[in-house]
């Protein structure tokens, strides 16, 4: 069964960009990872949202996770509440929503094109 982990940040004034190109231009190799992305939550708190393959790879994965967190911590803001500088949670999924479909789009009658034969007789008889 897929999982996920998500852990909140706050980060320090001045630090916002510099956070954001650390994560956009990791090349992190986690086995088990189906991706990640990084949402801004708000001014200066972001969330790192990360799908698993399952809970085992997740949890082999920590000490790299922790690794890459050693990289930004200096620029995160303690959140306070005996959090430190993360709030993370994670956990194996229970539902799953399907994606919306969106209807394809109808060709428009103004735009069809003449079928190529028709538009190749109209050339010939112009050109006699």
């Amino acid at each position: 069964m897929a999982a996920f982990n998500i852990v909140r940040f706050r980060v320090k004034p001045g630090f916002e960009q510099q956070f954001i190109d650390i994560y956009r231009t990791a090349k992190p190799v986690f086995r088990g990872s189906l991706g990640a992305s990084m949402v801004r939550t708000g001014d200066r708190t972001f969330c790192i949202v990360h799908e698993w393959r399952n809970m085992k790879s997740l949890v082999t994965a920590r000490p790299e996770m922790i690794g890459m967190l050693d990289q930004t911590r200096h620029m995160l803001e303690d959140l306070g509440a005996e959090l430190g500088v993360t709030d993370p949670v994670s956990g194996e999924v229970v539902a799953k929503m399907p994606a919306t479909k969106t209807p394809k789009k109808r060709a428009s009658k103004a735009r069809k094109a003449k079928p190529r034969k028709a538009a190749k007789k109209s050339a010939k008889k112009r050109a006699r």
